[in-house]
């Protein structure tokens, strides 16, 4: 059993909502110093082949499903 996580965010310069309203309510919670908050999303998939075949599958749910490329970024890694 081979275990990744699949990491996407946005690209630099793509419009982050939810993060700058996280950022606007942690500051009216009273937490300062808060220079940026992103939105990521994190998806553990475990797979029944070895590391090398996971990280081929992981990428291709990338590409087929998980992640836009035009507006977000995503790295896959084995744990």
């Amino acid at each position: 059993m081979t275990v990744i996580e699949i990491r996407i965010e946005l690209k630099k310069g793509v419009a982050d909502p939810e993060g700058k309203n996280t950022r606007k309510t942690l500051e009216s919670l009273g937490f300062e110093g808060i220079a940026d908050v992103r939105s990521v999303k994190l998806f553990e998939v475990e797979l029944d082949m070895p590391a090398d075949d996971a990280l081929k599958a992981g990428e291709e749910m990338c590409r087929k499903l998980l992640a836009n490329p035009v507006i977000q970024n995503y790295r896959v890694t084995v744990r």
